[in-house]
C-alpha cells in the first residue's frame, strides 16, 4: 500500500509521526509536504494528495491541517476525492466501509498523536461494504458528473 500525506505548517510535527507510525508497518509513504513550520497554504497540499490518489499515483491520502477541514475542503475539489474529517476513529472506521472515503483529514490542533494514530489505524483496517452504500456513492460521483456537464 502507498500511502500520500499532505499537511500545512501547523501539522509538520504530527506529519512526520505519523509518517513514521505507517512505515513502522510496512506501509510506503509519499510525502508531499509541507516540511516547514513557516506559515504556507493549505490547498496546495490537499490538492497535491488528492490528484496522486484521484490519478492513481498512490492508493489512499492522509492530510493534517489545524483542524482539517480547510484541506479536505481542498481535496474535495478534485474529482473522485472522498475526503472525510475524523476527530475519533468511529467515524473513521464507518467513512471507509460507508462512504468508501479515500482521503483522511484531521487536525493537529484538535486532537492528539495517540488519538490521531488509533484513527489512522481504524481508517486503514476498515473496508469499503458496497451493497447500499455502493448505490449512495455512486450518487455522490453522479454529481461530480452533473456539475461538470453544467459549467460546460
Amino acid at each position: 500500500m502507498k500511502i500520500g500525506m499532505g499537511n500545512d505548517h501547523v501539522a509538520v510535527d504530527m506529519k512526520n509521526e505519523i509518517k513514521a507510525h505507517l512505515e513502522a508497518k510496512g506501509i510506503e509513504v509519499v510525502d508531499f509536504g509541507t516540511n516547514s513550520t513557516a506559515r504556507c497554504d493549505y490547498p496546495v497540499y490537499g490538492e497535491a494528495v488528492a490528484n496522486a490518489v484521484a490519478a492513481g499515483e498512490v492508493d489512499l491520502g492522509i492530510l493534517i491541517c489545524g483542524t482539517g477541514v480547510g484541506i479536505s475542503l481542498a481535496a474535495n475539489k478534485v474529482n473522485g476525492i472522498r475526503a472525510c474529517v475524523c476527530s475519533e476513529p468511529y467515524t473513521a472506521r464507518l467513512s471507509r466501509q460507508h462512504n468508501n472515503s479515500n482521503i483522511l483529514a484531521f487536525g493537529a490542533r484538535v486532537i492528539g498523536i495517540e488519538l490521531a494514530k488509533m484513527i489512522v489505524d481504524e481508517w486503514l483496517d476498515a473496508e469499503f461494504q458496497g451493497g447500499r452504500h455502493a448505490e449512495r456513492v455512486a450518487m455522490l460521483m453522479d454529481i461530480e458528473k452533473h456539475q461538470r456537464r453544467d459549467k460546460a
